[in-house]
């Protein structure tokens, strides 16, 4: 390719909107250019990238037994409403009616479409196991898209969905989808983790996240470097302190005022505590009831924990209205002492001998409570979100803490769907059962912005060579028609005889131009060729990942170009 020929508008400038290096450095290097918030065009170069992406998806989804479709984007309500989620899934489903009045929405995901196709021609235990995927266009109406292409509406996603006949079976489809997702992820030249996370709208009983480690993912992450345990620190096991004597007896619980003192900084220092002694009173909407959830003042609660406790639908903190209602007092002041809901409490909680606590009253607080005697928890339980230092719950060894982008996410659905939707099929013995499930998605655009946050510096992206849109660029630094011009159109046509695909930057711009544009697109190898350079019989072979820079013969340089490229590509 000719750049003179080619659409690949650069800026000097990043966007004012951009949040993080690759939402900047894919606009500015030409790649996307927003339509509306969260819609991105891929341009040539983006789209590139993209295809490549998706051909990487493709050969590892085939070569793990998945076979290829292409399902609609337009989804009607009915499936919708036959699965369960046409009301559960919340605003990002972007819902419609056609001319007759009739529901659809815009397919975030393909778990009901792909259902009712399997269920339509597939009848017999002899026509599994089934694993089908498509890579297409999906739209969530986020409420805050950012980041570029981190967190958009519309987006490239590969899902694929697996079809078997028991749990087993099932187990073994999900194994192979992990495996292939490892290598896609290591053929596209990532650092990343595989961690235990939590099933969200999709459902099931067991999923995992696939996280590219950045400074600036939205995911926190934590992993044993002992045993290799990692997971979402909202899904990560924590080790359970030990639980302090209980006491027979003790004295009354003292009430100390604490005017407009609602923080645990405000409070601590108010009452010169460290934040490990006083317990930090959360009041839950649990599916509509209300639960108080008790964590040390140093930590974090993870209300994910408490909506698995209870098996519920949704755990999240109650609204100011009701925390007024279940303890008498404003938002800051609540504790479990006489509270008349049911608490649940982190085992830290109960190690404590000398706690302090709201008192349900406003602007006071409780001194020297002990858990187990001025209140007694309905469910002693991990509740808190991991942190760096934790220590491991499987080896005893200390938790690490990472940021993570999260490109893919594997699901064991189990009978969820297909019970719903009656997916059914005979076994051996002629008995229908449902077919046991799990669903397999990877981001495709976003695995583009996640590879330029781990691979960037000052002057701009720096592709693993995978992911280039052009593995080698060929820079004439010469004017239209002379010799470093004619040379380089000679070198550039030898590498793509070699099979390398090579651009040429044969604009009419000065070398600093070219040189900025090289280094902000990202291409990893460049060749530069001048006439100071000619007339000693070398060019400059410019490695852009390394930051190395060499001259190398002119007659060599396609060789080791070709060579770089090949070694590579294995």
């Amino acid at each position: 390719m000719r750049l003179s020929r080619y659409h690949a508008p650069t800026l000097r400038e990043a966007p004012r909107d951009a949040e993080v290096r690759s939402h900047e450095l894919l606009v500015r290097a030409g790649f996307i250019r927003q339509l509306a918030a969260g819609i991105y065009n891929l341009m040539p170069l983006g789209l590139r990238t993209v295809t490549k992406i998706a051909n990487i998806v493709r050969e590892e989804m085939n070569r793990a037994g998945a076979a290829e479709v292409l399902m609609p984007a337009v989804q009607p309500g009915d499936l919708w409403s036959e699965s369960g989620r046409w009301e559960k899934y919340g605003p990002e489903l972007l819902r419609f009616q056609d001319r007759k009045g009739n529901d659809f929405c815009l397919g975030p995901t393909h778990e009901e479409v792909i259902v009712d196709l399997v269920r339509r021609d597939v009848r017999s235990y002899k026509q599994l196991p089934l694993n089908l995927y498509q890579i297409q266009a999906k739209f969530r109406d986020e409420i805050r898209p950012r980041a570029g292409l981190m967190r958009g509406r519309e987006f490239m996603m590969k899902d694929a969905y697996s079809f078997d006949v028991d749990d087993a079976a099932a187990h073994e489809s999900y194994q192979a989808m992990f495996a292939a997702y490892e290598r896609i992820f290591e053929r596209c030249g990532l650092a990343f983790r595989a961690v235990e996370a939590d099933t969200g709208n999709i459902g099931g009983s067991l999923s995992h996240e696939f996280q590219v480690l950045a400074e600036t993912g939205e995911d926190a992450i934590v992993s044993c470097p002992d045993c290799g345990y990692t997971a979402n620190v909202e899904m990560a096991e924590l080790p359970s302190a030990s639980p302090a004597e209980p006491a027979a007896s003790g004295a009354a619980p003292v009430v100390v005022d604490t005017p407009g003192k609602h923080t645990v900084e405000d409070v601590c220092g108010f009452m010169e505590a460290s934040p490990e002694r006083l317990i930090k009173t959360l009041i839950l909407d649990v599916d509509g009831e209300p639960v108080a959830a008790l964590v040390r003042g140093d930590r974090e609660l993870n209300p994910l924990k408490v909506k698995r406790l209870y098996g519920a639908d949704s755990a999240e903190l109650a609204h100011d209205g009701i925390v007024t209602e279940v303890t008498g007092a404003p938002v800051g002041f609540a504790g479990p002492v006489a509270l008349g809901i049911p608490v649940v409490a982190d085992p830290e909680v109960m190690a404590l001998t000398d706690a302090i606590c709201g008192a349900n009253s406003g602007d006071q607080h409780l001194s020297g409570v002990i858990p187990g005697l001025h209140f007694q928890p309905a469910h002693v339980t991990d509740l808190r979100m991991a942190q760096d230092g934790d220590g491991c719950a499987r080896c005893g060894g200390t938790l690490k803490a990472y940021r993570g982008i999260e490109v893919g996410h594997v699901f064991f659905l189990g009978t969820k769907y297909s019970e719903a939707m009656d997916c059914t099929f005979l076994n051996a013995e002629g008995k229908s059962k449902p077919m046991v499930m799990g669903c397999y998605g990877i981001g495709v655009t976003r695995i583009m912005a996640a590879a330029i946050e781990q691979h960037h510096d000052d002057n701009g992206i720096a592709w693993p060579m995978a992911l280039a849109p052009f593995e080698v660029a060929v820079i004439p630094l010469g004017k239209p028609g002379d010799e470093a011009s004619e040379v380089a159109a000679g070198l550039y046509q030898e590498l793509l005889d070699s099979g390398v695909e090579a651009i040429l930057d044969d604009r009419k711009e000065r070398p600093g131009v070219k040189f900025n544009d090289a280094e902000l697109i990202g291409y990893p190898l460049q060749i530069v060729v001048g006439s100071r350079g000619l007339a000693e019989g070398v060019v400059e072979f410019k490695d852009r990942a390394a930051g190395s820079k060499d001259s190398v013969e002119t007659g060599a340089v396609v060789e080791l170009a070709t060579a770089r490229v090949k070694e590579a590509r294995a």
